[in-house]
């Protein structure tokens, strides 16, 4: 039984003026809807969940930085990919989180239709949320194929985006420090 995402692609597919027929699209709408489910993905997932309880007490209060997170999701507005990389920086406030869960809220974010400018503002807040740290940075900076496969057709272009929440924001000392290191 066909899904209504292998329906679907099979509709575009034949909407482009393509046999569904030919033996290298037979099996590709539910391989592409297989695909979609994958990169889609954090749709349905839950952060408490992703977390699984990784808060753990500390008495630093000294910055942790995880940089250059790779990350893929997909463009909201044309369903093309955006490939780049993510640096987290946090200040504890009596709790670390484990080290990978970072990356993973990194992944749940990045794994729905997005811009990156929510993106970005979505993993600072919930890492603000989940550890209640006295700051939080990110820095997301990635490369997007709508603007390199169609439009422009600007192949170098690398967007950049930041979200400074807490000391990150208020203090230009603590901001300097999380820039000079990601460097």
């Amino acid at each position: 039984m066909k899904t209504p995402l292998e329906n679907a692609y099979r509709t575009i597919i034949e909407e482009l003026g393509e046999d569904l027929s030919r033996p290298g699209l037979v099996d590709t709408p539910a391989r592409a809807a297989k695909a979609m489910e994958f990169l889609t993905k954090g749709y349905h997932q839950d952060i408490d969940e992703v977390i699984n309880n990784a808060l753990f007490p500390t008495n630093s209060n000294e910055m942790v930085i995880v940089k250059n997170i790779e990350l893929y999701s997909l463009c909201e507005h044309h369903l093309l990919p955006f490939i780049g990389k993510c640096h987290v920086a946090y200040l504890p406030n009596g709790k670390v989180i484990g080290l990978s869960k970072i990356a993973r809220i990194v992944d749940v974010f990045a794994r729905r239709l997005q811009i990156q400018e929510h993106l970005t503002r979505q993993i600072a807040e919930t890492l603000q949320d989940k550890t209640d740290a006295l700051g939080v940075a990110v820095i997301i900076e990635s490369q997007h194929m709508c603007m390199m496969m169609r439009g422009v057709e600007k192949q170098n272009s690398v967007m950049t985006t930041s979200c400074m929440l807490g000391a990150f924001r208020d203090k230009q000392s603590t901001r300097t420090e999380f820039l000079s290191l990601i460097k």
